[in-house]
């Protein structure tokens, strides 16, 4: 059964343990097939998933912003990088340039980004189910599951495909 969005973080601190263990065994073996695998898991999660019905990444979470992100998206609203960082980023406890709040102020009313064609790499990637050496993200992962019902799926998926 897939949890609801307003279930997924108490499913996802439930698995928690057996999440950890499946990843702490996955880097001590990891299979040759791994990034095939995971491929194949994210485009079947997401050819029935549709972001745009959730958008929960975006109203929890901010993504971080790359120097290569605060150019294209400034240069994108038409404003000086330094503008476009006053107005809409501070810097966190790690020294990253992160959104000042959340949910996104470039979420729209109907999940849709409004800076969609420019955004942020950390955005254009999430949640990450689909990246080379997967097994080197596993923290990430284990945040984003409690995050993305999509990465919720293809984790147990996973589970089921790769036992270890």
């Amino acid at each position: 059964m897939k949890p609801t969005l307003n279930e997924l973080p108490k499913e996802a601190k439930d698995k928690h343990i057996e999440n950890k263990k499946y990843f702490d065994k996955l880097k001590k073996k990891t299979p040759k097939n791994l990034d095939y695998v995971m491929q194949y898991l994210h485009d079947a999660e997401f050819k029935k998933t549709d972001c745009l019905k959730c958008a929960n990444c975006c109203k929890t979470t901010g993504p971080l912003f790359t120097s290569a992100d605060i150019e294209r998206v400034s240069k994108y609203l038409r404003q000086k990088p330094q503008q476009f960082i006053e107005q809409y980023l501070r810097v966190d406890e790690d020294q990253d340039y992160v959104l000042q709040s959340v949910p996104c102020t470039f979420l729209d009313h109907e999940n849709a980004c409004m800076i969609y064609d420019v955004r942020p790499k950390a955005c254009r990637e999430f949640p990450h189910t689909d990246r080379k050496k997967f097994q080197q993200i596993t923290d990430i992962t284990l945040k984003n599951i409690a995050i993305c019902p999509a990465a919720f799926n293809i984790l147990e998926e996973m589970k089921k495909k790769l036992p270890l």
